[in-house]
């Protein structure tokens, strides 16, 4: 499971920590860049040692900032929020009383914040109630017909990703054979489906030369500069100015 869908397959309560425990591999995973962490292993944090889970939430704070912050700077797309809801947000989370708020915004009034307090927490209120319809409704739902993640660096959220599961092995079965691409299609959600596989060659926590990425494509497709281009292009891969390094962009 690459690093999009463990984010997406998370409880609140584990995007809220920014970090999950995977059982299986007994790690700490980092929710927003993937970072690992084994249960058992002490790690060294400015010459304090830590076991996992504190080193995880340590990583957390000193390479991301906040969750929060990471949060609510995520595409409009996944956050529902306007900017003004935003912004309003960032203020409330730095414990601002609304005067004060008033003062750094430089307009509105102590009834206008009251106003937006309310409507987002009447969103709240909605929020879980929209979550527990669609609990219920994903217990009735088969496998195959559920939608796939969309990857959190996506340019552009629209119909193009209403792709299910059975849709995606479809497109992934009838392109590749023997584990190459056979043909890139012209059409958009075929594209996408085919970029979200070749973007799982890479490790959502590592660095990238050009040279590496050329070689890791090739593999899979003649055209590898084309390929290259995409996966940049729709938010698949990030890189540098110059171009000395690529990594997973989320």
């Amino acid at each position: 499971m690459n690093l999009d869908e463990l984010f997406w397959n998370s409880t609140i309560d584990e995007i809220k920590a920014g970090y999950l425990y995977d059982s299986k591999g007994e790690k700490y995973i980092c929710l927003i860049c993937g970072k690992t962490f084994e249960r058992g292993v002490i790690y060294p944090q400015e010459d304090v040692l830590y076991d996992a889970e504190r080193a995880a939430k340590n990583h957390i704070k000193g390479e991301h900032g906040s969750v929060f912050e990471y949060l609510i700077n995520m595409n409009k797309k996944y956050t529902g929020l306007t900017d003004i809801q935003k912004e309003l947000l960032s203020c409330f989370y730095e414990g601002l009383s609304d005067k004060e708020i008033i003062e750094k915004t430089d307009g509105g009034s102590t009834s206008t914040i009251r106003n937006h307090r309310f409507r987002l927490k009447e969103k709240e209120r909605q929020g879980k109630v929209f979550l527990a319809i669609m609990a219920l409704l994903e217990n009735k739902r088969e496998d195959k017909e559920n939608l796939i993640n969309i990857h959190r660096g996506a340019t552009m959220v629209d119909e193009r990703y209403a792709i299910t599961e059975a849709e995606r092995e479809k497109v992934i079965k009838t392109y590749f054979k023997d584990g190459v691409m056979t043909l890139l299609p012209r059409k958009e959600k075929k594209k996408i489906i085919l970029l979200s596989y070749i973007a799982k060659k890479f490790k959502s926590n590592e660095k990238y030369t050009e040279g590496q990425v050329n070689e890791i494509l090739k593999e899979v497709f003649h055209d590898y500069v084309t390929i290259r281009r995409y996966l940049i292009q729709y938010g698949f891969l990030d890189r540098k100015n110059d171009c000395s390094s690529y990594w997973v962009k989320n």
